[in-house]
């Protein structure tokens, strides 16, 4: 068997991905969209550039990505956090996933393809990239952000729910119209997930000993035996091979060899996922996108308009203000692979045809979009935020200050230097109490300087005409009080022994 050709186009298909990768890395690009792209320029339906590759030629080392995406996503599971913070994370989580679950599931009806086709549009608008959110994290280096651990928690539940989304959805798929039989299947594809997180649980001690070897080869031939023929299990059990995959890495996550694996899984996981995602852009076809365009861009919208106030209300949850729920957000609408295997699963039931278009156009612009929003998060902020916190903040200093508060203990009469003040107070966004002592500082302080300038001025003109004052004689008189010279103390009679 001669592959000389095919491997000639396969590797000289990853130099094109380096190059446009290196590009991407300049403007803050993920790899995902590069690799898609690289596909769609090399697939059959884009016959004009000329490199016309078969998906078939890549699909087993695909299927390795897919595999090897959903272990490092259990692996990196987090069973401390999740088990120590379950019912702050499940509110948190969970209410970030139902908000972008249920409105996307609407959003899938009304498309009009179909209730299946709604279930998996809504899947792909519920979740975001975990693989995006913590390498823009790390990346923007905000790990120490207070608001960081709150979003790594809402990653946590959305791995949760695609466990158990896939479970449903691998159901679903089968087409299976019978009612026992669908209840049957949903048993044993909930069963599976109880005991593999149980093991995880509870028996990471005893899975420790099988990788308990200090050869890096065979350790690496292990996981990557076990993560193979668990997807393969995942998949003759109808579970989908994506969902074995999960949780035997939620297994290998369990035991003391986590870092080490984590350590050579890497590298694996990402060679192995572009031929995913290249594979993946084999299949799209550039004529079918404007056939979905506008569900495309409608669904784009509703994702930032829903992660905005999803993200606003688990800030708020967690007591954090607007600007971290806007750094929440911008996190979090990143949307990635997860989309991509539902439309491959989607693609392999038969489905609508448009879902895999619709996949591809939704994540390419997603994939952009969500690092431009993450990078410019401080920028929003102060266009949303700071115009809307300055008016409030100026209206209650006024009604605190002067205007609404005369006769009140504390208030400052009006005057172009209490104004001055209200301002640059309310611009700085320093709290009431704060601004409140600045403003009135200042208002004592103009008339106190105002006052001053009119004695001097008083003392200067009777010391050169003479006259007791200005113009009429009469003494003047100041609404400053002018504290009268102290007397002098008499003088202390000393003790005559001293």
């Amino acid at each position: 068997m001669h592959l000389g050709g095919e491997l000639l186009t396969i590797g000289g298909l990853f130099i094109i991905a380096y190059v446009l990768g290196r590009l991407g890395k300049t403007i803050g690009l993920p790899a995902i969209p590069i690799y898609m792209v690289v596909g769609l320029i090399a697939s059959p339906h884009t016959p004009w550039i000329g490199l016309n590759v078969e998906s078939h030629t890549i699909e087993l080392i695909a299927t390795f990505g897919l595999i090897l995406l959903l272990f490092n996503l259990g692996l990196e599971f987090d069973q401390e956090e999740f088990y120590g913070n379950a019912g702050k994370l499940l509110v948190s989580g969970g209410t970030y996933v139902a908000i972008n679950m249920g409105v996307g599931f609407a959003f899938g009806f009304s498309l009009g393809w179909g209730t299946r086709e709604a279930l998996i549009i809504a899947g792909m608008t519920a979740t975001s990239s975990s693989a995006i959110v913590t390498k823009l994290l790390i990346e923007l280096r905000r790990l120490a952000n207070d608001e960081t651990p709150m979003i790594l928690g809402v990653t946590v539940i959305e791995d949760v729910f695609i466990a158990v989304y896939l479970a449903i959805v691998s159901v679903v798929l089968s087409g299976d119209t019978n009612l026992w039989a669908v209840v049957g299947k949903l048993g044993l594809a909930f069963g599976f997930l109880i005991v593999m997180f149980t093991l995880a649980r509870f028996a990471g001690k005893w899975v420790s000993k099988i990788f308990a070897t200090r050869d890096d080869e065979l350790f690496t031939v292990l996981f990557f035996g076990l993560a193979v023929m668990f997807g393969g299990i995942g998949d003759l059990l109808g579970v989908t091979d994506a969902i074995g995959a999960f949780v035997i890495g939620l297994l290998c996550g369990a035991t003391r060899y986590r870092d080490r694996i984590e350590q050579l899984a890497l590298p694996m996981r990402d060679v192995f996922a572009a031929f995913f995602f290249v594979n993946f852009g084999l299949g799209l076809d550039l004529s079918t996108f404007g056939e979905v365009l506008w569900p495309v861009l409608g669904a784009i919208g509703m994702t930032v308009v829903l992660n905005a106030v999803a993200g606003q209300l688990v800030a708020r949850m967690n007591g954090f203000d607007v600007q971290q729920g806007i750094n929440t957000a911008v996190i979090l609408v990143n949307r990635g692979e997860f989309a991509l295997i539902l439309a491959t699963l989607s693609a392999a039931a038969g489905l609508e045809a448009r879902i895999t278009a619709f996949a591809g156009l939704y994540v390419l612009v997603m994939a952009v979009l969500g690092p431009l929003l993450a990078v410019n998060s401080d920028r929003i902020g102060r266009l949303v935020v700071r115009p809307a916190r300055v008016a409030r903040l100026r209206t209650r200093l006024r009604a605190r200050l002067g205007r609404g508060g005369a006769g009140r203990p504390g208030a400052v009469p009006a005057g172009p230097a209490l104004d001055e003040a209200i301002e640059t107070a309310a611009v700085a966004g320093v709290a009431d109490q704060d601004a409140a002592a600045a403003a009135r500082k200042a208002e004592r302080d103009r008339q106190f300087a105002e006052e001053f300038a009119l004695v001097e001025a008083a003392g200067r003109e009777e010391r050169d005409n003479g006259s007791p004052g200005p113009t009429t004689g009469e003494p003047v008189t100041s609404p400053v009080e002018i504290p009268a010279e102290r007397p002098k103390r008499p003088a202390r009679q000393r003790d005559p022994e001293y």
